[in-house]
């Protein structure tokens, strides 16, 4: 009996008794689990902005593959595997609405697979605004006094926000600033006129930006342009002459006639803004449709310095007035050789000061006034303080 004892106990004993080649169990985790690499994936939540990028982090081994998919449409995101083949960052923006549905694989040191889904999702904004650019980026060649200017599509309400999205770099560099005219437009100058030779880069970065209201910038572009020589006219309402400039040195001096006493050539620097060798002019664009003042009549080599009908162009009926009165509506009157001249060698961003017209400065907001505003003033006009 004590023998029988003995080996009932020794049973016992030996079923409680752990194994020498099997593992304790782990509550929730099995001995699989332990060893298998984890993957972790960001950013998760409802309302993620679309420039946010879809990142795959793997700890205790490396991924092996990712896929991010937009569910609606079916295309996939790009994106790049770091060196060490721990992390996977999409490298392209997503779009605004969405949901991407996010599948990465991956493999620990002794070979065990994991996979791991998860969904993103992008906001889904009240509106999105375009960003235009003036000039358009079909535009690479321009003058001294070109404004960079960007108009939205919708109101911006954030401009601070819309600012700091908007970046200008000029080589070599030169001091300039953003000042808004309205709710939907902002231009850019430099504290003087551009140095001949600046190549300007503008990048407007304002898709996934909150513009304010629940309205996001749709897309980001982009502007090249290259200034010129310094093309520069001075036109004098006293002397009826305009001196013409190349890189500071005259180059030609031609009689003008200018804006009469009722209908005078506003004062300071304009810019030119667009030319058209054949052009017909009429008041009623401006809304003079009817009267003594109204006129319809097509011009030659002619350039537009504002928005309110003038231009600088050739005019054969006040010939007998250039050199010596005012005659016009408000243009500059050339003689037939001295406008066609012009016309070669002045374009876009070009700058006509205009000195002892009689008439008011040249307001901001026509097209470019944008030098008539100081350095001070346009300073204030930053939503960035």
């Amino acid at each position: 009996m004590v023998t029988g004892a003995i080996l009932l106990t020794a049973l016992v004993v030996g079923a409680c008794s752990s194994s020498p080649d099997r593992s304790p169990d782990v509550p929730g985790v099995s001995s699989a689990d332990a060893s298998a690499v984890k993957l972790d994936i960001t950013p998760g939540g409802e309302a993620n902005l679309p420039i946010t990028p879809i990142v795959v982090h793997a700890a205790g081994g490396t991924i092996d593959s990712v896929t991010a998919t937009n569910s609606a449409k079916g295309t996939k995101v790009k994106g790049s595997l770091s060196d060490d083949k721990m992390t996977w960052t999409s490298s392209e923006p997503l779009a605004y609405g969405a949901t991407y549905d996010v599948v990465a694989d991956g493999v620990s040191p002794d070979g065990k697979r994991t996979e791991q889904k998860a969904s993103v999702k992008t906001i889904t904004p009240k509106a999105t605004a375009y960003p235009s650019f003036i000039p358009a980026p079909s535009v690479t060649d321009v003058g001294v006094g070109q404004p960079i200017v960007v108009k939205f599509d919708k109101d911006i309400t954030d401009k601070a926000a819309a600012e700091k999205a908007l970046t200008v770099t000029s080589t070599p560099a030169q001091p300039g600033g953003w000042y808004w005219l309205n709710k939907r437009e902002v231009h850019y100058r430099p504290q003087d006129y551009w140095q001949a030779g600046t190549t300007i880069k503008v990048h407007a970065g304002v898709y996934g930006v909150d513009l304010g209201g629940g309205t996001y910038g749709q897309t980001d572009r982009d502007l090249t342009l290259r200034v010129h020589d310094a093309w520069l006219a001075k036109a004098d309402g006293n002397t009826e002459q305009m001196q013409i400039f190349q890189n500071g040195n005259l180059v030609k001096t031609m009689p003008i006639s200018m804006g009469k006493d009722a209908t005078p050539t506003h004062l300071g620097a304009h810019v030119i803004s667009d030319k058209q060798r054949d052009y017909t002019m009429d008041s009623c664009t401006y809304g003079v449709c009817s009267g003594p003042q109204a006129y319809k009549s097509l011009e030659h080599f002619a350039e537009r310095i504002s928005n309110d009908g003038e231009f600088v162009h050739e005019n054969p009926n006040s010939v007998g007035a250039q050199g010596s009165s005012n005659v016009s509506h408000g243009c500059i009157n050339l003689n037939a050789a001295n406008a066609e001249w012009f016309f070669d060698h002045f374009g876009l961003g070009d700058v006509v000061e205009v000195t002892n017209s009689g008439g008011q400065q040249l307001p901001v907001w026509d097209t470019y006034g944008d030098w008539s505003v100081s350095w001070p003033d346009w300073q204030k006009g930053s939503a960035i303080k």
